[in-house]
């Protein structure tokens, strides 16, 4: 099972997301605001991030462009979970250091499969820009 830093700010989607992973026996680190899902990425150095893109006091592109900048999370999968849908978000996110994409609101049932399919072998990432 995984390790999973959650960075999201909206405590809903947070309770559904710890809810879904840990029905499938992960283990879910939270954190409320882009700063903080930095510390907590290089503390735990998780195997997987999902990150919210609207985030207070850094948005999820300046989190994912900084931790692409830190060696040590080179081989960590970074997905997006964001309610950006408009044309041009997802390439952003892409371009920013995400792995993959996932439009809120999210379809639990499918959900922890479509964000696993970025974890292979435990920490290498498998872009493939969903």
């Amino acid at each position: 099972m995984a390790d999973v830093l959650v960075i999201e700010d909206n405590e809903q989607n947070l309770y559904l997301v710890t809810f879904l992973l840990e029905k499938h026996g992960h283990t879910v680190i939270a954190a409320h605001d882009g700063a903080e899902g930095i510390g907590l990425a290089l503390q735990t150095l998780p195997d997987l991030i999902l990150l919210d893109i609207q985030l207070p006091v850094m948005d999820g592109y300046a989190v994912a462009r900084a931790l692409r900048k830190n060696p040590l999370m080179d081989a960590t999968p970074i997905v997006a979970v964001t309610s950006y849908a408009m044309a041009g978000d997802r390439e952003r996110v892409l371009e920013a250091g995400c792995n993959g994409y996932i439009e809120k609101p999210i379809d639990p049932d499918t959900f922890v499969s479509r964000i696993f399919a970025h974890v292979k072998n435990g920490r290498t990432a498998a872009p493939d820009g969903l």
